[in-house]
């Protein structure tokens, strides 16, 4: 049995709530500042949905706090869910 390592390990899923949020520049962003893939930056300038593959999900959250409150954060673990395992 051959196992297929994730090259990004962790989708990050959040929504950030605050004002002026510009959906374009965060997209930006995230491809010029850091490694992932399957990014979707969706919304308007009160509301972002954030879904980004990543290996930092720390980065990501840490980043998107800065633009405005962050809730309904959701970091899962795709290596272990490949493997069968929970979380």
């Amino acid at each position: 049995m051959v196992i297929k390592m994730i090259e990004f390990r962790y989708d990050t899923q959040l929504l950030i709530e605050g004002h002026d949020l510009d959906e374009d520049a965060i997209y930006d962003y995230f491809v010029e500042n850091f490694k992932g893939d399957s990014l979707l930056a969706v919304g308007d300038e009160d509301l972002i949905k954030i879904h980004y593959h990543t290996n930092e999900p720390w980065k990501v959250l840490e980043y998107c706090a800065s633009l405005g409150e962050i809730h309904d954060i959701v970091v899962e673990d795709m290596d272990r869910q490949a493997r069968g395992l929970k979380g």
